[in-house]
């Protein structure tokens, strides 16, 4: 059996980790490596200020152990923090997740839980990125979620991919799992919208220079999306996405239209 290392951005404490390590134990040797503190929209970031603190963190899973190290970084410091000093070889296959909240459309790459996936994939290594469906956007607090479900999918692709591996091309999966999803709910290959599903807006009290924050909310209609993409598929139809994700972002354009275009625009 091969090692999976487990990581998130809700923190180590988080319900939805847990739920994921729990539902991976029967594939292989798991290790957590996960931010010491809540992470949600953290990116790929690395910010210089993380202080990488690393300290094992308490839990019992009976008989079998699982080594668990919470870092003072965000999700994506914590892949490298785990890959250079904690691992004792390459995992086999990184899992983020199970994320509070879905992950979808053209904000993806706001995402920690898909910045942490998208950090093992630029190391070669296989990965998914685990999400579950809100009704509300309450991220910041450990809330009453079942992640049954969501971790039934969590095993269900990793068993594949840890079997077959990703096609060319597909470096990683964006799994997006419905609210009221059960291991029985349909699931399909999504593309990821380019619809942005949590529109921003910002809160703040008197002038400018008062304190500020932009938060979202979901806005969206059924034919604002591609039929094909993972808001459709969370937001409209109730299925689990499952969308592959390439680290290449290059358009997938003509070079030479490109060029010629680009040549007609003068020297």
């Amino acid at each position: 059996m091969g090692l999976i290392l487990v990581t998130n951005d809700d923190g180590i404490e988080s319900p939805g980790l847990w739920a994921a390590v729990e539902a991976l134990l029967p594939l292989g040797k798991v290790v957590v490596a996960a931010p010491r503190d809540q992470q949600t929209s953290a990116g790929r970031s690395m910010p210089a200020v993380s202080d990488g603190r690393i300290t094992t963190y308490p839990n019992d899973y009976g008989e079998q152990q699982v080594q668990a190290f919470a870092v003072g970084g965000t999700p994506a410091q914590s892949v490298l923090h785990a890959v250079l000093e904690i691992l004792p070889e390459l995992p086999a296959l990184v899992v983020s997740g199970i994320n509070y909240g879905e992950n979808v459309g053209s904000g993806v790459t706001i995402s920690g839980t898909v910045g942490a996936a998208i950090e093992a994939a630029t190391l070669g290594i296989p990965a998914l990125a685990v999400s579950l469906q809100m009704v509300t956007q309450d991220w910041y607090t450990y809330s009453a979620l079942d992640f049954s479900a969501a971790a039934h999918f969590t095993a269900r692709f990793a068993r594949s991919v840890l079997a077959q591996g990703l096609p060319a091309d597909a470096d990683l999966l964006k799994i997006d799992v419905p609210l009221n999803a059960t291991p029985r709910t349909a699931w399909r290959i999504t593309r990821q919208s380019r619809h942005r599903y949590y529109i921003p807006y910002t809160l703040r009290e008197g002038g400018l220079e008062e304190r500020g924050s932009i938060t979202t909310q979901i806005k969206v209609h059924p034919h604002e999306v591609e039929p094909d993409s993972d808001v459709q598929a969370i937001q409209f139809e109730q299925v689990v996405s499952v969308t592959p994700l390439s680290v290449d972002l290059t358009a997938r354009v003509d070079f030479e239209s490109l060029a010629a275009r680009l040549s007609g625009g003068g020297a």
